[in-house]
């Protein structure tokens, strides 16, 4: 356990600062005068890189071990979020948005294949609840370091700020490196088929898509209400507050996760969450009240914050042996084919019709994804 509670401290720095740069380049980018849809491309170059280059990674990670891809991670975070205190302006915006992606993928492909490969079957949905709370932590830090220090400070400083932040677990990686799992043995790990072989899983292909439909949910969430709040005239710190409660409310679900996910069913799980996130994303639109926006925030939070922990586990379980890691990088690179997509299709939309249409067009994706997954379930247990 105690390399457990490393890692996770690690996570929660690193992924701070990425957290963090999601909302700072969106909101510097919008002080510069960028529209709508430029910020939408900002976003997807996020995720750029990794939906390219995810699965390799994952293969990667079967053959070598988690503790290279986390290091090399954790510092091109590092790198990325300092570019643009360098160089101040747009044209920065681009290459820190993409290396700032890449790093982090690295990492988190990286550290739920390590949290994986530790304890029993039977631990893993509580391990995986322990690491979502990491990244509920995270999802705090980082949007509100990002919001205090624009509104207090300056841009440039909230970049040197976010940037030191993943700095912090180098210097303790190199003190005192945790014993993280080992690779597995080449025979177990050098034979990867076509990666079409796992969407031909019938079980892996649903996680695969309930999946995609609640990161998609997540990482529009931090796309739209930066642009819905300067619309509606909100501050970049009270902006960073609604994020901010959407976090709190993912650690405050994954503090009972551990005692929930021995009492629920994964498939069960994954249904709240989808239909819960759907009829949140409804009333967005309707809102401009703060109070109420923060209210809509943290019960967004519990209904994706429940979710991931689930994923992860039935996700582990269902991919063959030796090739856990390939199948963490497929659902990692739909992540990113969401992350990089719909950002540039909801940033135009967003701009010609409005930020309305994109909650609701938000909201029937999850209702209908929730419809598919309890379907899915049914027919699992009669085929039974």
């Amino acid at each position: 356990m105690r390399s457990l509670y490393y890692l996770i401290a690690l996570l929660i720095l690193s992924h701070s600062a990425f957290a963090g740069m999601r909302v700072a380049v969106s909101l510097y980018a919008q002080s510069l005068g960028a529209e709508t849809a430029l910020v939408g491309v900002l976003m997807a170059l996020f995720a750029a890189l990794p939906m390219l280059a995810s699965v390799r990674v994952g293969r990667w990670i079967d053959r070598v071990g988690v503790e290279r891809p986390i290091r090399i991670g954790t510092a091109t975070v590092a790198i990325g979020s300092l570019l643009p205190a360098l160089v101040p302006g747009l044209g920065m915006l681009f290459p820190c948005t993409i290396i700032v992606g890449a790093g982090a993928t690295l990492f988190h492909v990286g550290v739920n294949m390590a949290v994986g490969m530790m304890g029993k079957p039977e631990d893993r949905p509580t391990y995986f609840s322990l690491l979502a709370l990491g990244f509920s932590t995270s999802g705090f830090i980082g949007p509100m370091v990002a919001g205090i220090g624009i509104d207090h400070i300056d841009y440039r400083w909230t970049f040197v700020a976010l940037a030191s932040l993943p700095v912090i677990p180098i210097i303790l990686y190199a003190v005192a490196a945790p014993e993280l799992p080992k690779p597995l043995r080449p025979t177990q790990a050098g034979g990867h088929g076509n990666v079409w072989e796992l969407f031909g899983d019938w079980t892996l292909r649903r996680i695969f898509i309930a999946s995609g439909l609640l990161s998609m949910a997540w990482d529009l969430f931090t796309f739209v209400i930066p642009i819905y709040g300067r619309s509606i005239g909100l501050s970049a710190s009270t902006i960073g507050g609604i994020l901010g409660a959407f976090a709190a409310a993912t650690f405050a679900i994954r503090l009972v996760m551990p005692w929930y996910a021995r009492r629920m069913s994964g498939w069960g799980t994954l249904v709240f969450s989808l239909a819960a996130s759907g009829a949140t994303f409804v009333f967005f639109p309707l809102v401009e009240s703060v109070p109420l926006l923060f209210v809509l925030s943290f019960l967004l939070g519990i209904g994706l914050g429940c979710a991931q922990p689930m994923v992860m586990s039935l996700l582990y379980a269902a991919a063959p042996e030796g090739r856990r890691g390939e199948a963490v990088g497929v659902r990692t690179t739909l992540i990113n084919v969401s992350q990089t997509m719909f950002p540039l299709v909801f940033g135009v939309l967003g701009s010609v019709v409005g930020i309305g249409p994109v909650f609701w067009t938000l909201a029937a994706s999850l209702l209908a994804g929730a419809d598919f997954t309890r379907r899915s379930a049914k027919t699992a247990r009669a085929r039974r």
